[in-house]
Formats: C-alpha cells, structure tokens, sequence
C-alpha cells in the first residue's frame, strides 16, 4: 500500500513538473507566421481563403480526436471516462473542424473502447447538413473499425451510398490540386477496417495509408509533447508527400492514475497548441505540419491552424 501511495505522489510530482516545462516554454513565445489572424466565419474558412489559391497539401486542417464522443455512454456516470468532444459532429464543423476521427463497431454504432453512442447514420446526417449549408468547404472524414471490434458488414459499399458524389477519389494528385480544383467533390472518406479489404486504388474510399499518425499513450503532456515533436520531424514536408500526417495535441488517461476522466487529463496540454506551433518553426519543422488535432475543440484552436494555412496561402510561411 505505501509503495502505491509513494508512486502516485512521484507521477503526481511528473504532471507538475511536465505542466511547468511548457509553461516555462512559452517564455520563448507563441508568435509565428499568421498567428494573429482570425476568420470573420469559421464556418467558411476555406471559403475565406479563396478556393481558387489554397492548394491542399499546404492546408493546415484543425481535427478532432474521438470526433463522435459527445453522447457516449451514461451522463455523469461512464460518459466522462470516454468524452473527448462536447459538441456533435454538425456544431464541429460549424466551428471550423475539417478532420473527423470516427470509430465504428460491428453495428455500425460509433464507440470508444468498450462504450458506445449513436449510430454512423448520426453522424453522416450531421456532415451531409454542413455540406448542404456551405460550398467551398473540404472535409476528411476517417472512419475504422475500434480495437476489439468486427469491421461492420459491407461497410464500404454503406459510406459510398451514403456520401456519393461528395467523395473525392482516392488519387495522389489531390495534393497538388487547390480547392477549386477539387469540387464539387468535397469528402476525402479514409476507410480503416481491422479485416476487411483495404479500399482500391481510384476507388471513391481512401486507404489507411493515407492519414498516419503515431500515436503514445500518456497522460504527461510535456511528453506528448516532445513525442509529437520528434514523430514530426522524421515526416517529409508537405510539399513533397503524398500521404495526410496527423499530430493530436492531446493526452489520455492512463490505467496507473487514479484520474480516470478526460477531461481534467487533456486539459494538461490543451492550451499549448500555439506553443507547439511555435516551437515547429523554432525547430524547423513548420513545413511538416499538416493535421492538427485535439479533444475538446474550441475557436482558438481552429484559429491556430487556419492562420497558419492563410501564411502558407500568401507566402508568409
């Protein structure tokens, strides 16, 4: 008992020191190409931009992380150990959200672990009302199969039904392509099943080599932090890949701390995504940014990013 005791006084000190590393480190600013802009309408940013100049390799596309998380589970009882979002897909992409991380069960109903929420009709309605509401915006939309679930039967054949003429093929030359260029299709569908074929080349559905990440499981943000530094260094620059490279400004939950919630974990590094940004150009790797996601999105976060891609837009960055 002492032992346990001692350890989550050390791993209590760890979070601290951590908090006080990138706290320290915004002594150094959090300035950097485009870093005071802030969209008169997020709902349309891409719009704001002007279609016709943003070519796609150089967006840097604001997402969210366990994207339909906001009614999972029992409110006030298991919702808390899986919520990573508070606002529907719909209200999401109002804010200014581009990337959406779903994961579906054998039901076709989404899930974290082992909780589970509405179903994917859910939230293809939400996405197909943002679309119909707007005409210049560009969606990726990630869809897997969680772990320790079946893929769910034909699914592939549900999300080209579903989406039809919005997805944009699976091609490698999107990325040279502006927006303009790429309507009036406006849904890159990245298809992930554990068993399942992977999508074909020139199908209407992307591959899972197509969005990477590398993701650590922690719940200290100052080595999160680093971890997604360091993982970003060793990518290509945007202009010269052929792939979507995701950085998740979040961390999680871990089973040897007793604070279980998400909330209060990710709120550790929850306000340091200008920090991060920052320090990409301090370090050089400013060029490699592309996603950037976090839990619990809010309006300065999406401006960070769609800052960043107006300076790359005009030349700034």
């Amino acid at each position: 008992m002492g032992s346990q005791v001692s350890k989550q006084l050390e791993r209590r000190k760890a979070i601290k020191r951590e908090k006080k590393t990138l706290s320290d480190l915004r002594n150094c600013g959090e300035d950097y190409p485009g870093s005071g802009y802030h969209p008169s309408d997020r709902k349309n940013w891409m719009s704001e931009l002007n279609p016709e100049k943003v070519v796609m390799k150089k967006i840097v596309w604001p997402g969210t992380h366990d994207s339909a998380t906001n009614k999972i589970g029992i409110p006030w009882i298991t919702r808390p150990f899986a919520q990573c979002q508070s606002l529907s897909i719909y209200h999401q992409l109002v804010m200014g959200t581009r990337v959406i991380d779903i994961r579906v069960q054998e039901n076709r109903r989404v899930c974290h672990g082992i909780l589970l929420t509405y179903s994917m009709d859910v939230v293809i309605k939400d996405v197909k009302k943002f679309l119909s509401e707007t005409q210049y915006e560009i969606i990726i939309l990630e869809v897997r199969t969680e772990f320790g679930h079946e893929d769910p039967p034909e699914f592939d054949k549900y999300l080209q039904e579903q989406l039809g003429d919005y997805l944009v093929p699976q091609d490698d030359n999107v990325f040279e392509k502006t927006i303009a260029e790429v309507l009036p299709k406006r849904v890159i569908c990245v298809w992930k099943p554990r068993k399942s074929p992977q999508p074909q080349a020139g199908s209407p559905l992307w591959r899972a080599r197509y969005l990477k990440d590398n993701w650590i499981n922690t719940d200290l943000p100052s080595t999160k932090f680093d971890s997604n530094m360091k993982h970003l260094s060793e990518q290509q620059p945007v202009t010269s890949r052929k792939y979507f490279y995701r950085v998740e400004n979040t961390v999680t939950p871990v089973a040897d701390n007793p604070i279980v919630c998400v909330r209060p974990v990710t709120k550790r590094i929850h306000g340091f995504a200008r920090l991060f940004i920052s320090q990409c150009f301090s370090k050089g790797y400013a060029d490699r940014l592309q996603v950037f996601s976090t839990d619990f999105i809010h309006n300065d976060f999406v401006d960070a990013c769609v800052g960043l891609t107006r300076a790359r837009v005009e030349g700034q960055a």
